[in-house]
């Protein structure tokens, strides 16, 4: 009776717990149907314009060691630069335009401001204003850049610590000029091989270390020249570069020039122009421009250009056949992407002791009609003593675009140059038609960066 009466409790139990759910899984309620939403419209594409102040595109700081040398004093803030703006536009992008028609389509979307501004090449700390040395491109830099859009920066040794930093300060830098005015910036190095090689001279960076080229040139073999220039080429790219100011496409006539000596492929204009021919293909294989120097030519001087003018002692007739001129000619007839004017005066052909940099009669050599050359001229730096021995940032900046110049490399004081190219353009000094005319030459070099 007893057993009866517990298997009778037992099984009212297990009825009870059943009917509550415990022990079991509660079934899941069914999904309701998707409300319909409303068609969406694509947005318009970005344009270029400055970030807000409150934009959460912040970047490290940047490093400025105090006792890394001076650098220009800091810019006060200023208002924006007139004409630059919120509604400042993009590049249209290459592909929604006919061959040739990006050039010409950004060029008139982009203010005055921004034109002047790419016609400049400074090093980094030279557009932040900040002494000190610049290892990232972080919200100093992009701050600056915001005021002054400058075409290009040149790195130094000093800057360059080993490849992943590197890698991250160019793609910062790529990054902030793409953001700002909608363009990829010319990231720019001194890599010749031998003496000169910021890079190759650096341990940290394991490349290949080259020979200088008066080695290469001994050889009389131009695949050598195009090999060094590949190899050179193929770091860069990895890096992040896109712009080489090298081959030297100098000819060393004068045995007491020490500028060149090494730098040089030899004193055969025929060999220089073959072997600066080379490496510059060399280069362009792997995507970095070459630029061909020194215009119209460094190995027939003795004097260094870095403490005052170097001089040719020719007149203008001499000058044209002579051998120092020769492979800039040359440059011009293969349709070199840039050359650079140096400072070197030739008295007797100008009529002055304007350096080349400075000078319209000596770029005419390359400009003119026999010539026609319609690649790129940038200046040698205009903080060299050249220059600045003689003239100031604004006056120097001023001169070499009415020369002819393209791109204006390390002005001595950049606000004061650019402001002074400004008010040339706004006063008639210098055309706008000429600001025109370089920054159509930038663009379609640009167009050809990776």
């Amino acid at each position: 009776m007893k057993a009866t009466l517990a298997l009778l409790l037992t099984g009212c139990l297990l009825g009870l717990l059943l009917l509550s759910g415990c022990g079991t899984a509660a079934p899941e309620p069914e999904p309701k149907p998707a409300e319909p939403m409303d068609p969406v419209t694509p947005a318009p594409p970005e344009t270029a314009r400055p970030l807000p102040a409150h934009t959460s595109k912040t970047r490290e700081p940047e490093t400025f060691p105090a006792d890394e040398g001076p650098g220009e004093t800091p810019a006060a803030d200023t208002e924006p630069a007139e004409g630059r703006g919120p509604d400042a536009e993009t590049a249209v992008p290459p592909e929604s335009l006919p061959a040739g028609g990006w050039p010409e389509a950004k060029l008139a979307q982009m203010t005055l401001e921004e034109k002047v501004a790419q016609m400049f090449i400074v090093t980094p700390e030279a557009l932040t204003g900040i002494s000190g040395t610049a290892t990232v491109a972080g919200q100093t830099t992009q701050n600056a850049f915001e005021r002054i859009p400058v075409g290009g920066i040149l790195y130094m040794a000093r800057n360059l610590e080993n490849p992943t930093q590197t890698k991250a300060l160019l793609a910062g830098m790529r990054e902030i000029s793409r953001e700002r005015i909608g363009l990829v910036p010319f990231l720019c190095v001194d890599e010749e091989g031998g003496p000169v090689a910021r890079i190759g001279n650096n341990p940290a960076f394991g490349v290949p270390k080259l020979p200088p080229m008066a080695e290469i040139g001994k050889t009389g073999d131009s695949q050598s020249a195009k090999e060094a220039g590949r190899t050179i080429g193929a770091y860069l790219r990895e890096l992040g570069f896109n712009l080489d100011f090298a081959p030297c496409a100098d000819v060393l006539t004068n045995p007491e020039n020490r500028i060149v000596r090494s730098r040089s492929f030899g004193s055969d204009p025929a060999l220089v122009s073959r072997m600066a021919r080379a490496f510059s293909e060399g280069l362009l294989e792997q995507g970095v421009l070459p630029c061909c120097k020194h215009f119209p030519g460094h190995g027939g001087t003795a004097e260094d250009s870095h403490l005052g003018f170097a001089v040719l002692p020719m007149d203008l007739e001499t000058l044209k056949r002579s051998p120092e001129l020769a492979p800039f000619l040359d440059a011009a007839g293969w349709g070199a992407p840039m050359m650079m004017a140096g400072h070197i005066s030739v008295p007797q052909a100008g009529g002055d002791e304007l350096p080349a940099s400075l000078s319209r009669t000596l770029m005419d050599l390359l400009r003119g009609d026999g010539v026609g050359y319609e690649g790129l001229i940038v200046t040698d730096a205009l903080n060299m003593g050249a220059i600045t021995q003689r003239y100031g940032p604004g006056e120097a900046a001023v001169r070499a675009v009415l020369a002819g110049s393209d791109l204006l490399l390390e002005p001595e004081a950049l606000q004061e140059a650019y402001e002074a190219v400004l008010a040339a353009v706004r006063d008639g000094t210098i055309p706008e038609e000429r600001i025109d005319r370089s920054v159509l030459r930038i663009l379609r070099a640009k167009l050809r960066l990776p």
